[in-house]
């Protein structure tokens, strides 16, 4: 797959102070700007790994993911999550108190670990925002659970550390949802701000040189990362890694052409849609593409620290 070294490549060559007006500390400070998406699922299952190496060596610039995207990363620090079967019953399953994500087994007791993590966490956060105006969004609240789960494990601890945003447009769709509805009484007026973190996004891509796309699976993570794009005239390089088919019409399945047609991938890009379990196939496209290229990353992060 000749596209990612492409962009690697790219991403190595650094933007001058007059090609930019963008601060120092933004992603965009690169030849190329790499956005990783993903759905939730990739962070239950063993791709949690190849993505917490690449968050760890700043192989890549901005993630974007789901609300399972983010909690179960934090529930993997917190308790295990256990090796089942897709053909377990789910009435079995409901009565012993175990959550099937696939062929994953997730205890309630583990949803019970973290409520009693963040809640906490939630409450400080909130006298912050009512004593020093802090404006929290999904991208400020992920980057301060990064710092305190302070988990080497973690995906969002390295994020947190090499200071990579997330962005998590959905993060209500989940047990953070849940804490909020439920414990409402215990942090009122706690609010979250989805508006700045769209202009985050969005002024990221605007003042990036060229920008890369690497999408594992549909859906929002997806879409949040393709439509950004659209106002920079379309990502320069982008592989999907997913086994959806365009036949039912959603963007989740679609090829890269039909964001070609919406401005979302460059006309003269030459993007690539791997239909394949990203599971099996992602870790060995890092494998076979950054990690090929480790020694000069990691040396590029170093040099500018």
């Amino acid at each position: 797959m000749t596209i990612w070294p492409y962009s690697i490549e790219k991403r190595l060559e650094p933007v001058s102070d007059s090609d930019q007006e963008a601060p120092s500390t933004c992603p965009c400070r690169k030849g190329c700007t790499i956005y990783l998406g993903y759905t939730s699922n990739m962070i239950s299952c063993g791709v949690r790994e190849s993505i917490r190496y690449l968050a760890e060596h700043s192989m890549v610039d901005v993630l974007v993911t789901t609300a399972g995207g983010i909690e179960e990363d934090f529930i993997k620090c917190l308790a295990p999550v256990y090796m089942g079967d897709f053909a377990l019953p789910g009435k079995d399953l409901f009565e012993k108190g175990h959550n099937r994500i696939g062929n994953l087994l997730m205890p309630n007791d583990n949803y019970i670990l973290f409520e009693e993590w963040v809640l906490p966490i939630f409450k400080q956060m909130l006298v912050e925002q009512e004593t020093e105006g802090v404006r929290w969004t999904p991208s400020k609240i992920i980057h301060r659970l990064g710092k305190e789960i302070n988990d080497p494990e973690s995906v969002y601890y390295w994020a947190y550390k090499n200071n990579i945003p997330v962005f998590c447009p959905a993060l209500t769709d989940g047990a953070f949802g849940d804490v909020l509805h439920e414990k409402s009484a215990q942090i009122p007026g706690f609010v979250v701000d989805i508006v700045e973190d769209i202009s985050r996004l969005n002024n990221i891509t605007v003042a990036s040189n060229l920008t890369g796309m690497i999408i594992l699976g549909g859906g929002v993570a997806k879409h949040h990362i393709a439509n950004s794009n659209f106002l920079k005239n379309g990502a320069s390089y982008s592989v999907y890694v997913n086994t959806g088919q365009e036949f039912d019409g959603s963007d989740s399945g679609a090829r890269p052409d039909e964001a070609v047609s919406w401005g979302k991938i460059s006309t003269a890009a030459k993007p690539v849609k791997v239909f394949a379990d990203a599971s099996i196939v992602f870790p060995l496209l890092v494998a076979e593409s950054f990690a090929l290229h480790a020694d000069r990353l990691i040396a590029r992060k170093k040099a500018t620290q």
